[in-house]
């Protein structure tokens, strides 16, 4: 039931960053005088809509998108010679590309707001010092839950608990989460290592055995970072904000540059340590959140992560909408801005306004971009059923 709970709550949040994207399209259309006569979430069928003024407001049954209708986005619209001087085509260009910017707007809207409220209302999560959370068994797989017959953990073995503060590690301080895994890391699976703890203001000393497993790079403990939140204050949660939205963005960039990489690993058996298990279609990144929502850990980690879910997948879509290729906005954007520069060479040279670009000559670049992305959506969907992605992967 958690893990349904998880789902739904992405849904709904996907929607609703669907419907406040169309909201910008739509609400800066509006107050540059465009006609918009349908404002809809979903394609397909209309399950329900209703008209207010010129406009028809709906629902449609799959919930896989939306559309703002302006009249005459392109130069092969019909329009009505009454609605021309209303028409997106004869407005300026510094209007039309705030309107088609306006949705990839909304989405880091959504993603600068969630970042604040992820800091001043849930906390930042500090996971760098020494106090440890400790595992009960060796798992079989990475991020997999204990099994029966696991063998028990390193450090249940050697009596480490739970809110034990590392101190040492062969008699070398350690001050953060980092220290402790290269100290780990240095020694060898099978030898005992003396391990310093603090617990309840004194110190001990353990002998632990670290153990290997094929699927961890170095010797194996068995501890966790316990995870801290600091709440920040208003000001500094827009500081937050920005930074983290920053690198969330440059993190976005760099999982589009890696999207051909990706492909010959979506179904690999190793599918999260590889390039493939950087991208995933809206299905996965579903599953995901249901599993967060269903795992065994604090509300405030729960929250937090559902909530760099869907910051990081509206940052994702914003920046993936702009790409300049049609039919995206940033395609639109593209063009118009294309437009604009042609006309001041032509203003500069004292020769005529070329016009609007021949839209129907892109609309084979157009068809075949969409094709591509429907094909890799696809093949992102199978991935996430086949070989999905999880936190008990």
């Amino acid at each position: 039931m958690s893990f349904l709970i998880g789902v739904l709550i992405f849904v709904v949040a996907l929607l609703v960053s669907v419907m406040l994207h169309e909201a910008g399209h739509f609400v800066t259309a509006k107050a540059f005088g465009m006609k918009a006569t349908q404002f809809f979430v979903g394609f397909g069928s209309t399950i329900w809509s209703t008209r207010r003024g010129e406009t028809e407001y709906g629902v449609k049954a799959l919930p896989v998108g939306g559309f703002v209708k302006i009249t005459g986005m392109t130069t092969i619209d019909d329009v009505d010679p009454a609605d021309e001087p209303r028409s997106f085509r004869a407005k300026p260009g510094w209007q039309r590309s705030i309107v088609l910017a306006a949705g990839s707007f909304m989405h880091f809207l959504i993603a600068f707001v969630l970042l604040w409220i992820l800091a001043v209302g849930v906390g930042v999560a500090d996971q760098s010092g020494t106090t440890v959370s400790v595992l009960p068994c060796v798992p079989a797989r990475a991020h997999a839950l204990c099994a029966h017959g696991d063998p028990r953990s390193p450090a249940v073995l050697a009596g480490l608990r739970s809110g034990d503060k590392i101190v040492a590690v062969a008699g070398q301080p350690v001050h953060n989460w980092t220290q402790i895994g290269d100290a780990i890391k240095s020694h060898p699976a099978g030898t005992p290592v003396p391990f310093t703890i603090s617990r309840g203001g004194r110190q001990i000393t353990k002998q632990v055995s670290l153990a290997s497993i094929s699927w961890h790079k170095g010797a194996f403990l068995g501890v966790s970072p316990v995870v801290v939140y600091n709440r920040a204050g208003p000001i500094s949660g827009v500081s937050y904000a920005g930074s983290q939205f920053g690198s969330i963005a440059s993190q976005s960039v760099t999982a589009l540059g890696r999207i051909p990489k990706a492909i010959p690993y979506l179904f690999s058996k190793d599918r999260a340590n590889t390039p493939g298990g950087q991208v995933s279609s809206m299905i996965g990144a579903a599953n995901i959140t249901g599993d967060v929502v269903a795992a065994s850990i604090g509300w405030q980690q729960k929250l937090s992560v559902v909530l760099l879910i869907i910051i990081e997948v509206n940052i994702f879509v914003g920046i993936f909408n702009l790409v300049p290729l049609l039919p995206l906005d940033g395609g639109h954007l593209a063009v118009v801005l294309y437009e604009r520069a042609r006309a001041g060479v032509a203003r500069l040279l004292r020769r005529p306004d070329p016009g609007p670009v021949d839209i129907k000559r892109l609309i084979p670049v157009s068809v075949g971009v969409f094709a591509v992305i429907v094909a890799f959506g696809l093949l992102l969907i199978a991935a996430d059923i086949i070989n999905p992605l999880s936190l008990t992967q």
